[in-house]
Parts: C-alpha cells; structure tokens; sequence
C-alpha cells in the first residue's frame, strides 16, 4: 500500500484552522479544515469525511496545497472555450442573415442552415455543424419561421388576379 502523501510543515492545525474561520470563500474552508484533521493526526478517511469528500479527493487537494498553500484550495473555473466566431463576425453574419441571400451569388431564394453553414465556412473559415447553426441563429435573435420566398419573375399582377375573392352577400 502506498504511503500517504506528506502535508507541508509551514502550518500548523490552529493555524489552518484560523484560515479556515477566515476564508470567504465555502469550499476552501472546508479544504482546510479536512487538513487540520490530518495534521491533528487523524485517519485520512475521517479526515476526508469531515470535508464532504473521499481520500483520493483529499489526497488531490494535499498536493494543491502543498504546491501553492492556501490559495491553492481554491476552485478554478474557467469561462470555458473561447468562441470560434468575434463579436464583429457574429454582427456580420447577422446581417449577411438578415439581407437574405442573392440568387445569383449564393443559388438559393432563402436561407437553409446547409446554406448559412456554407457562408460562414467560405466568409470566416470556420466550420460548424448545420444543427449548431441553428443554435447560432437562435442565439442571434433569428426566428427559425421564414417568409414564403418568392420567385424573382413573379408577376404582381397575375398574382393578385388569381386570388380567390368571395362575393358580398
């Protein structure tokens, strides 16, 4: 059985357990408490137990704390991935959506995802799944209702004459 990973001797319990009392933050009081337990001598397993995790656990935060001290029992979250598309770009786009598409350039009479999948890849060299497009739009504020597209050799005209009109009674 391996031995147990040894706590750093710059601190002693009292000591960690004042940090603890001072901490603002929820999850590194409890880390430090969990620590004065071990440096009280207590099994790893109670230890742990005090701290609402398991040994393994603990045995993480033992080597975060002997890395960086205190501050290291803090969580680090990050923001995530980093867009793929710039504000500017989605603002672009926005409006490459919003002007709809020409026939001539793009071959199509109204956007389809495939469509908008295919701009984005030739006008930002970024390539997105058609359903993530669909997310995209959402996010942008696009409904994903469209308008009935009509022909660009459609007579206004005949159009009008053709629609069924009811008599008056």
């Amino acid at each position: 059985m391996p031995a147990a990973v040894k706590l750093r001797e710059d601190f002693s319990a009292a000591a960690l357990r004042a940090l603890a009392r001072r901490a603002k933050d929820v999850n590194q009081s409890r880390r430090l408490l969990s620590l004065a337990a071990v440096r009280d001598g207590k099994d790893r397993g109670e230890a742990a137990k005090i701290g609402g995790m398991d040994r393994q656990t603990l045995r993480d935060w033992v080597h975060r704390f002997n890395a960086a001290g205190p501050e290291g029992l803090f969580d680090h979250w990050t923001d995530g991935p980093k867009p793929r598309l710039s504000a500017g770009q989605l603002a672009e786009f926005a409006k490459i959506v919003e002007t709809g598409p020409d026939r001539e350039k793009d071959g199509v009479v109204r956007w389809r995802r495939v469509d908008l999948k295919r701009v984005i890849a030739e006008k930002f060299g970024v390539d997105f799944h058609e359903r993530y497009v669909g997310t995209l739009l959402k996010k942008l504020g696009f409904s994903h209702i469209s308008a009935r597209p009509r022909h660009p050799a459609q007579d206004g005209e005949i159009v009008e004459a053709y629609k069924k009109t009811s008599k008056r009674r």
